[in-house]
């Protein structure tokens, strides 16, 4: 699922020609990164009420990362730098992406796996 986010990505670009949604890309590497450092590889802490300084840091920043995935292609369109198209498979990127998380969040709760 993440390939294929990341393959949408590419073709948002390479189908207009245009390589300014790739910020958006840059957006996909700092999501999981408050995860990794602040909730110790675990995404159980976005769930807690526990707080803290460094899991209430965490879990503003994975949100704003999370807006601002959103938010580039949305500047991008207004500003007229990239088309329709490229803005809407951009969102489908976003929503693949959204998806792969919620679905490695779902294994790592099961004590199953």
């Amino acid at each position: 699922m993440f390939s294929s986010s990341i393959l949408l990505q590419i073709l948002a670009c390479a189908i207009y020609g245009n390589w300014w949604p790739m910020l958006s890309a840059l957006m996909y590497v700092v999501v999981p990164m408050p995860c990794m450092f602040f909730g110790g590889g675990s995404t159980q802490f976005l769930i807690s009420r526990d707080g803290g300084g460094w899991i209430d840091a965490a879990k503003f920043l994975t949100g704003a990362s999370t807006v601002g995935s959103l938010a580039i292609p949305i500047i991008l369109r207004h500003a007229g730098m990239i088309e329709t198209g490229a803005m809407l498979i951009e969102f489908t990127s976003f929503f693949i992406f959204i998806c792969t998380v919620m679905c490695f969040h779902r294994a790592s709760l099961d004590d199953d796996w």
